[in-house]
């Protein structure tokens, strides 16, 4: 049942009754197939999705949202080189501080015309959202995330010999340059993000993955350019919140082993051991479902109980057990 227009969820000793859910999509979700990420199409994607989301706060939960930023920071990319002559570059992790805002406002936009049209009060924030990680993470001595356009070969050479990028051939679809992806180990503004959620509010954090921090010789906080994967942060994010449930929107309704073969199993529910099993076998391929089953499975290995891997679309089903793919930690 939905609240009503003015209340916020009872509290009691620092948690509300309700349950907290953390729920991961990716930077896609604001755009579909063959558009080119306008203004206008950011902001009615994004309402479509927040219309889907909204069935969170409408079975009562404390909602807490991240997001990817892959083809939206690949853009700000794109602008940096091309007035890299005129305005001073800005290094990676700012560019993803700005995909943090510019996304979380299209996302806030959403929320709370889909709030007004049922009369519900809540309110939405967007938390610039610092996530910490080890400089000697191994990710940084072998970069392998792609960000930005397509290069042809030669240009992706010549610029790797200016700007001193790594480059590296996108499973036959063109040249990009590639970063670090170091693993998240905390998420600076962890206590914030619980308190608003447990108050009733919607919470967008960890856009992107969060901006990438790790501690210098000094002990100061310094940005690193690289990019930490969106659904890892919210593995994080969601043990951070001592959240009931993850969830995890992706392009397919469920978790498929063999996926794509004639012998394609689709999972309904998973057990911790089970998914432990599956993931040594190799059946979630490292730049698809791989990241989403692992974060799920790190969730529920530090004690959560609930994961679920869905599609936007199928999401009110799955909630009701009828579609998605479950996944349950220890008993």
């Amino acid at each position: 049942m939905a609240r009503s227009a003015n209340s916020f969820p009872a509290q009691r000793s620092g948690r509300t009754a309700a349950p907290t859910v953390v729920v991961a999509m990716g930077g896609h979700a604001f755009l579909k197939p063959g558009e080119r990420g306008s203004y206008e199409e950011h902001l009615e994607n994004s309402r479509q999705v927040c219309r889907q989301l909204m069935t969170f706060v409408e079975r009562d939960y404390n909602l807490v949202i991240t997001h990817g930023n892959g083809p939206q920071v690949g853009d700000l990319l794109t602008q940096v080189e091309l007035a890299r002559d005129r305005v001073p570059a800005l290094p990676l992790e700012v560019l993803v501080a700005q995909t943090e805002g510019s996304l979380g406002y299209f996302l806030q936009l959403g929320l709370l015309n889909e709030l007004r049209a049922r009369d519900l009060r809540r309110y939405v924030v967007t938390v610039v959202t610092q996530v910490v990680v080890e400089r000697d993470d191994p990710a940084f001595a072998r970069p392998t995330k792609p960000v930005g356009p397509f290069l042809g070969e030669g240009e992706a050479r010549q610029l790797a010999e200016r700007l001193g990028w790594q480059v590296g051939e996108d499973a036959g679809r063109g040249w990009r340059r590639l970063v670090p992806s170091p693993r998240p180990l905390k998420v600076i503004q962890r206590g914030m993000v619980d308190e608003a959620a447990r108050a009733g509010h919607i919470v967008i954090a960890g856009g992107g993955g969060g901006i990438p921090v790790a501690k210098s010789e000094s002990n100061d906080y310094v940005g690193v350019e690289a990019v930490i994967d969106k659904d890892l942060t919210a593995s994080v994010l969601a043990t951070d919140v001592h959240a009931d449930l993850l969830v995890i929107l992706t392009a397919v309704d469920s978790v498929a082993l063999n996926f794509g073969r004639p012998d394609e199993v689709r999972l309904g529910a998973v057990t911790l051991s089970e998914c432990a099993r599956y993931i040594e076998q190799g059946h979630f391929a490292a730049g698809s479902m791989g990241p989403k089953v692992e974060a799920v499975y790190q969730f529920l290995q530090r004690g959560g109980r609930r994961g679920l891997i869905t599609s936007p679309e199928r999401l009110a089903e799955a909630l009701d057990g009828t579609a998605g793919t479950h996944f349950v930690g220890r008993l």
